[in-house]
């Protein structure tokens, strides 16, 4: 089940991990039954990957809350607009996966991204208001993190298999091109029109 925004997520073969998988780009989200890798790049953006122990049902978003930049008047407003944002792009994801078989009381999750890597992001940190909102999100809808690697000052790579509720996770130090910087700016460019327990294991190519 995909997102039905934007472009439909990347399927392929990764031969890496002998294993059918899907990219996933921001604003994009995807749940999956069946034994699939799901691989994303995070910068600023967030990515929760839910998942059913029980059923092995599981699912990925990868989002970004709208921009907040507004007078100091007019801040809590737009701050609340942002989370409607978010909460809609979760509710999505959470509701995908009930419907093809997962239960919500049963759901764990696995969060990543927020990191300070678009440089014209810096100055409002929007990594860190993302980051706070799926924390928060998560723990009003009493979905139990089990891991997690949020803000700091690097860019992430997350291959997430939904059967196990599995991460492998990339630290991306250096970027050696500007992709990251702009498929964000372009999502944020995007939503300025709009109205709006485990562990993890990282590794080295």
């Amino acid at each position: 089940m995909a997102s039905p925004n934007f472009e439909q997520p990347i399927s392929y073969y990764d031969k890496r991990f002998s294993i059918e998988a899907v990219k996933l780009l921001p604003g994009q989200f995807f749940v999956t039954s069946q034994d699939k890798m799901l691989v994303t790049v995070l910068g600023s953006c967030v990515a929760a990957c839910l998942f059913d122990p029980t059923t092995g049902i599981g699912g990925m978003n990868h989002f970004m809350l709208p921009s907040v930049n507004k007078s100091a008047g007019e801040f809590e407003k737009a701050q609340g607009m942002a989370a409607k944002y978010g909460v809609h792009a979760m509710e999505i994801l959470i509701n995908e996966l009930v419907k093809v078989g997962a239960k919500k009381e049963r759901l764990k999750a696995k969060v990543f991204g927020g990191g300070k890597v678009v440089p014209s992001f810096v100055q409002n940190d929007v990594g860190k208001f993302n980051a706070e909102f799926v924390t928060q999100f998560l723990e009003i809808e009493g979905i139990p993190i089990l891991a997690s690697d949020l803000c700091d000052m690097y860019a992430r790579k997350v291959y997430f298999f939904p059967s196990n509720g599995k991460v492998l996770m990339k630290r991306i130090h250096e970027l050696n091109n500007a992709t990251i910087i702009e498929r964000e700016s372009q999502h944020r460019w995007e939503l300025s029109k709009q109205a709006p327990s485990g562990s993890v294991d990282l590794f080295e190519d």
